[in-house]
């Protein structure tokens, strides 16, 4: 398993990991891992993700409880982006709902909203 985390292509020792529920298929969120993260998320059976605005390894879920449990970690054939089929448990999105895919082109609000984002983060 290492070999493979040592052949994907980092850049700037992050690849891309789009999150996929592994019931509906439908596409939760993006975010980046790094190898630390990656190795978490492996070992834990939990997803931990590498937060580029704050620079630190996070697991998905420990603010807001709304974790993500992987059933599976596919890597695309030019091994620069990660796929994790999860089971996701409340809200992916921080605004609140259920996909951080919510507004289509327009701003339109297509999404279902799960939690008030203040109710669980506070007011920040």
């Amino acid at each position: 398993m290492s070999l493979i985390l040592d052949e994907l292509k980092y850049v700037n020792g992050l690849v891309q990991a789009v999150v996929q529920d592994v019931k509906s298929r439908d596409v939760l969120m993006c975010a980046y891992m790094n190898k630390d993260s990656l190795k978490k998320t492996i070992d834990t059976g939990y997803a931990h993700y590498w937060s580029r605005s704050r620079k630190k390894l996070w697991k998905k879920g420990e603010s807001s409880g709304n974790i993500q449990i992987v059933h599976q970690i596919l890597i695309d054939c030019d091994m620069d982006s990660i796929l994790l089929l999860v089971e996701q448990k409340g809200g992916a999105c921080h605004k609140g709902y259920t996909s951080c895919f919510y507004r289509d082109i327009s701003g339109e609000i297509v999404g279902t909203k799960l939690f008030e984002p203040d109710d669980v983060y506070g007011n920040v």
